[in-house]
């Protein structure tokens, strides 16, 4: 009976039924507990077949001490360990092996070999941890996982790796696929938990971190960044309040405080430095403001509310180019109407404060009549004509030149009601309306001061 149940478990496995075979081999270990190593051993070898290492190293384990003469019993101990990630437990088998052994050199120096090139990895990677050389780190997992395909711990360090990297998403997969063989592993709810903070969604990652206390209440790495968590979320709700009552500096305190606690969680360090700017807006603080915001984008170069945040401020520091620049990215990264109105505005204040005073260059108000500016004009144009400055220096007679051709600009624009009117209401006027020559070909007094008239006479 027994015999026969052994040869139909031998040919499931011959037809790579592994699951099967896995499935007769345990009957027939529970029919004859005490049986020699042999149905462990095939056991074992299934396992293999299908992945599932730790429970071939457990079977391996049991030949040995079922049976400690068997040397492929050892060279499967140490096959899973590497597999695995066991390399203590693996050089210490390689050990035993060779005094069981001491004739089969070739396999015990393949394996120094792989179990020497692992160490070497390791090694290389505690040394990059230690001074946070996170890249090095995922360089060193993906060489060692070469070997150790079935490793936990190595897929996790990378995971967790990739999370201070920034690659929320690759280090969520490896966690989830971990999770999916083993839902109750504490190292890959850490993990999903991290990229859950890292993201800025504390509640969620409060849970995590949570659910990983309760099954390892030991756990260093969670309970500290568990509290990190916790003091973040409390500042932040602080700054929340008291900038719904209006405590603006009060609010600036608690976002400052909150600022010191992780620099390493960008996204909610962007943030906010991002409430400092709105708390520093309304303390009418406009270049803190700015600076806030500047900051912010450090983290985020595209996070939006910072961006138009400002470029606001800009605009009401009348600093219109630079306000220019940040609404012209902002209308990339949002085609909306009200980014391209903000823009079409920014450019409009920056165009308008561009243009001449013809009031202030006149010396008049805006509701001269239409001799004053005929009279301010005369008086102007006689102050700042060349030819009452022989003696000047040559840039000061340049300096002169262009006073008196922006008095003759004013004087075409506000002698003539339709330029005027279409001045006032700040419309642009055509450059050609505008030309020296021709306004002042059309005045009287021009004549005066272009022939050389005497001023003292005026």
């Amino acid at each position: 009976m027994v015999e026969k149940r052994n040869e139909f478990a031998k040919k499931l496995y011959l037809d790579k039924k592994y699951k099967e075979a896995v499935k007769e081999y345990s009957e027939l270990i529970d029919l004859c507990p005490k049986s020699n190593a042999l149905y462990y051993r095939n056991r074992a070898a299934c396992y293999m077949m299908i992945g599932t290492y730790h429970r071939a190293l457990e079977d391996a384990k049991k030949c040995i001490e079922l049976d400690p003469k068997q040397p492929k019993d050892y060279t499967r101990v140490i096959r899973c360990c590497l597999f695995l990630g066991e390399i203590v437990q693996a050089e210490f088998t390689l050990s035993k092996l060779t005094e069981l052994d001491p004739e089969n050199k070739s396999v015990a120096t393949k394996v120094r070999i792989i179990i020497e090139y692992v160490k070497r990895y390791l090694k290389d990677a505690d040394e990059a941890y230690d001074v946070k050389d996170y890249r090095k780190v995922v360089y060193c997992m993906d060489r060692i996982c070469d070997v150790s395909t079935a490793s936990t711990r190595f897929k996790l360090t990378k995971a967790e790796c990739l999370a201070f990297l920034e690659r929320y998403q690759e280090a969520q997969e490896i966690a989830n696929d971990i999770l999916h063989i083993d839902k109750q592993n504490a190292d890959a709810i850490y993990i999903r938990g991290m990229c859950q903070y890292f993201e800025d969604n504390i509640d969620k990652a409060y849970l995590h971190f949570q659910q990983v206390l309760r099954l390892a209440p030991d756990h260093a790495k969670a309970l500290e960044i568990y509290k990190r968590a916790k003091s973040l979320k409390t500042e932040k709700e602080k700054g929340a309040a008291a900038y719904l009552l209006k405590q603006y500096s009060q609010a600036y305190r608690y976002y400052t405080q909150a600022l010191t606690i992780d620099p390493l969680n960008k996204i909610t360090n962007a943030k906010l430095h991002f409430n400092k700017a709105l708390v520093a807006a309304k303390l009418g603080a406009l270049n803190e403001s700015i600076v806030e915001c500047t900051e912010a984008l450090k983290l985020d170069e595209n996070y939006l509310k910072a961006l138009l945040k400002r470029a606001t401020s800009y605009m009401e520091l009348k600093e219109y180019e630079k306000a220019i620049h940040d609404f012209e990215k902002a209308c990339k990264l949002d085609k909306s109407r009200d980014s391209k109105r903000l823009l079409m505005e920014a450019k409009l204040a920056l165009k308008q404060s561009k243009r001449k005073d013809y009031y202030k260059i006149l010396g008049i108000g805006k509701n001269a009549s239409t001799d004053d500016i005929k009279k301010a004009y005369r008086k102007r144009a006689m102050v700042h004509h060349p030819d009452r400055h022989p003696n000047a220096t040559e840039g000061e007679k340049k300096e002169q030149e262009k006073k008196f051709k922006e008095v003759g600009e004013a004087y075409g624009i506000l002698s003539d009601p339709k330029k005027r009117s279409r001045y006032d209401s700040e419309h642009d006027i055509d450059d050609g309306d505008i030309e020296f020559q021709t306004y002042f070909g059309q005045s009287d007094h021009f004549q005066f001061y272009t022939a050389g008239y005497n001023y003292n006479r005026l």
